[in-house]
């Protein structure tokens, strides 16, 4: 079973993928709660990649068409009773996405680069597919912060693998989707076991 923090990560990024491919033109009108879901998912980019990224829902929907390398997804509905999960991330990552959700390995030759600076609702820093804290899988709810891939898992070496609050650290360290996590701004509380 997949863990709902990477489903809540992944799932705009299938429909990311898949609505790429969508005829030009097919974008939502931008009403109140379209402008909601464009703001949320831009909530997640610094302020030059908001000018220029797309806007796509979870259901592949282009709410804002962009020209910039960048697609921002808004939090998944089902996550915003726990805080914000949006993302804008680059065709690196969107890959790596793809190969996450059918559980297979990933390696590019270039760096990816994805943006969470709106934070997250959390995920096991050691167990891709954890679905919930538990005692010993680590598990972090992270602040603001930028995620890296690395063409080469050596380059991972030097980093720690425990999440810090100071400095980048590495999740999943060891598995086809280890990334570089680098916090930006404060870590909010944590989730524990049974929450």
């Amino acid at each position: 079973m997949m863990s709902a923090h990477r489903l809540r990560r992944a799932a705009p990024f299938v429909f990311a993928s898949a609505a790429a491919f969508l005829p030009a033109g097919t974008v939502a009108g931008a009403g109140p709660d379209e402008q909601a879901l464009i703001e949320d998912a831009l909530s997640a980019a610094p302020p030059a990649i908001r000018e220029t990224a797309k806007v796509m829902d979870e259901n592949g929907t282009v709410l804002r068409e962009g020209s910039g390398p960048y697609v921002c997804m808004p939090t998944p509905a089902s996550l915003r009773s726990l805080g914000k999960e949006a993302m804008c991330a680059d065709a690196v990552w969107m890959a790596w996405n793809e190969a996450y959700m059918a559980r297979k390995p990933f390696k590019t030759d270039r760096i990816g680069i994805a943006y969470m600076l709106s934070g997250d609702t959390g995920a096991s820093n050691v167990d891709p597919y954890a679905t919930g804290p538990t005692a010993d899988n680590q598990f972090v709810v992270e602040g603001p912060h930028v995620m890296i891939l690395v063409p080469d898992p050596a380059q991972l070496e030097a980093i720690p693998a425990t999440p810090q609050t100071a400095g980048p650290y590495v999740m999943w360290k060891g598995t086809p989707y280890a990334h570089i996590m680098v916090p930006v701004g404060k870590r909010p509380a944590q989730r524990t076991a049974g929450q």
